[in-house]
C-alpha cells in the first residue's frame, strides 16, 4: 500500500521506509541523501522531503557532520499507523501481529465497558449495523467486505468509550485488522463465532451492559490471539 499523499517523496518512502523498519539499515547506519537521491533518481528537495517524513516517525534523526542515522527500534514511533504497515509487510509480521494484538486486548475491552456507559443512540445505532454488516459480509469469502465493517466497528467501541486515548488508537487497530486480511492472516471466511460475538457486543452496549460488554470482547481479543496461534506461529 503506498504512502496516503505520495508524489516523487511518497515513492521513496514506499522503498526506503520499508527498507529501514525490516533492518536492512540497522540501526546507526548512515543514510547518505546525495546517493539516495542519485538511486532513486530524485531532487535533493525530494529527498530531503522524504527524510523530514521519516524524522517526523522518529525511523530517522539529521545529525550535522554526519548525515542521517537510522535511530534504535525502542525509539520508532510504533502507534504510527504506516510504520505499522510497514512492519506487517517485513519478516518482523508474526511478532507485530502478536504485539499489536496483545494491545488490543489491554485496551479494547475496558473501551467497549465504558462504551456501554457513554455511547449515544446514534454510536448504538452505528454499532449495531456495523456488526450487521460483518455478519452480511461473513460467508462466501469476501473478506474485504468483512473487512470495511470489522474496522468501523472497533472504531465506534474506542470513540464511543468517551476516553479520548483510546479513541486516538482507532487508526492502530484498523491497520491490524487490515494487516491480517491483506498478508492472509485469516481464514477464508471469519470464525462464525467470533461474528456472534461483536453481535453480542454491540447488545450488550446499547443494553449499557458494561460488565457483559467488556468480557465479550475480551473473548474477541483472546480469539484473535487464538488464530495468530495457528496462521502466524
Amino acid at each position: 500500500m503506498s504512502t496516503p499523499g505520495r508524489g516523487l517523496h511518497g515513492r521513496v518512502l514506499d522503498t526506503l521506509g520499508p527498507a529501514i523498519t525490516a533492518g536492512e539499515y540497522p540501526p546507526g547506519s548512515v543514510l547518505r541523501t546525495d546517493e539516495l537521491a542519485q538511486e532513486f533518481e530524485v531532487s535533493r528537495s525530494v529527498m530531503r522531503e522524504a527524510v523530514r517524513v521519516l524524522e517526523s516517525m522518529h525511523l530517522v534523526e539529521s545529525r550535522r557532520r554526519v548525515g542521517v542515522t537510522v535511530r534504535p527500534k525502542a525509539e520508532w514511533n510504533v502507534y504510527d499507523p504506516q510504520v505499522i504497515r510497514w512492519r506487517l509487510a517485513g519478516a518482523d509480521r508474526p511478532h507485530q501481529l502478536r504485539s499489536l494484538t496483545v494491545l488490543r486486548s489491554a485496551v479494547e475491552p475496558v473501551a467497549a465497558g465504558l462504551a456501554a456507559r457513554h455511547a449515544t443512540a446514534a454510536q448504538c445505532a452505528e454499532l449495531t449495523e456495523c456488526a450487521l454488516g460483518m455478519v452480511a459480509n461473513s460467508r462466501g469469502h469476501k473478506l474485504e467486505e468483512y473487512l470495511v465493517h470489522d474496522i468501523a466497528f472497533h472504531r465506534v467501541v474506542l470513540t464511543a468509550s468517551g476516553n479520548e486515548m483510546f479513541a486516538r488508537l482507532g487508526d492502530v487497530v484498523a491497520e491490524v485488522l487490515a494487516g491480517r486480511t491483506h498478508h492472509e492472516v485469516m481464514f477464508e471466511d471469519p470464525d462464525p463465532a467470533a461474528v456472534t460475538l461483536h453481535v453480542r457486543v454491540a447488545e450488550a452496549v446499547r443494553e449499557g451492559d458494561a460488565a457483559r460488554a467488556e468480557e465479550l470482547t475480551r473473548q474477541i481479543t483472546v480469539g484473535a490471539l487464538r488464530e495468530l496461534d495457528v496462521l502466524a506461529p
